[in-house]
């Protein structure tokens, strides 16, 4: 690391400190992910008088990433509660239209409101930050109706930043791929059932399993797409047999292999 990134880094974390420390109590809502680890970290030394990370655990999140949730907020001595949702129980989500997003975070947030209420907290923060603001991400929409704070944002962090300041601060977390709920592997339009998400996991676990990391299968009825990053195209289909069984055995019925590669955002609209 860079005098250069490691001053930027310096700097930026005062802004954000300083930030966080005048809000006095807040409950940030904690994937586990680079992102929410990061603010985690830097608000647990901000001298916050009430701090609480809150982690909706819902069927679009995968176990894994709960129980490396869990162990983040311990490793930063953070207090830490696991809420469960049942998110398809909610139709407007389910229906999966291109207001997905926007309905499920308000559901997500104000299930994290009432909890930050319960234990006396005033601010509601999650981890977005600069370049998520050129995405397509409708829930950004809720979270600002609902008075959910970006510090990140505010501070001027990228995801760049985030993964530097968070490498410099000795944070696992700070080389983890990036994360996005399950639901995003379903095409727009297309409802979202327990089933296709029980499959879309294990057929990720699977995947993890054969050392692919950054991998998404795409679930398109019971057609598998799987995108890997292009580097590892010609790796996976040295194991393309073995996929093809594994996934199959999941419930799928045909796998492909998406030879454009992975990259963040394939399935939004254009």
């Amino acid at each position: 690391m860079t005098d250069e990134s490691t001053s930027a880094c310096d700097a930026n974390k005062l802004t954000l400190k300083a930030g966080l420390k005048k809000l006095k109590t807040a409950a940030v809502a904690f994937s586990g992910g680079v992102d929410s680890a990061f603010l985690l970290a830097v608000a647990a030394e901000s001298g916050l008088e009430n701090l609480l990370a809150v982690t909706v655990e819902s069927a679009f999140v995968t176990k894994q990433e709960i129980r490396q949730a869990r162990q983040t907020a311990k490793d930063l001595g953070v207090a830490h509660q696991v809420v469960k949702l049942d998110i398809l129980s909610h139709e407007q989500v389910t229906a999966n239209t291109l207001a997905r997003c926007y309905h499920c975070k308000n559901v997500v947030f104000s299930v994290i409101r009432r909890v930050a209420d319960k234990n006396g907290i005033t601010h509601v923060l999650h981890g977005v930050n600069t370049d998520d603001l050129g995405d397509f991400r409708p829930g950004l929409k809720a979270a600002e109706e609902l008075g959910v704070r970006a510090p990140l944002v505010e501070a001027g962090f990228s995801k760049h930043r985030i993964r530097t300041c968070s490498r410099q601060m000795g944070l696992a977390t700070w080389d983890l791929p990036s994360q996005s709920c399950l639901a995003t592997r379903i095409p727009f339009f297309d409802v979202i059932t327990e089933k296709a998400l029980v499959r879309i996991d294990q057929a990720e676990q699977f995947l993890r399993s054969l050392g692919f990391f950054h991998v998404r299968v795409r679930c398109h009825g019971t057609v598998a797409r799987i995108e890997i990053e292009a580097a590892a195209i010609e790796a996976m289909v040295a194991h393309r047999k073995q996929i093809s069984v594994a996934l199959k055995t999941i419930g799928f019925t045909f796998v492909s292999l998406d030879l454009d590669g992975y990259h963040t955002g394939k399935m939004n609209p254009s």
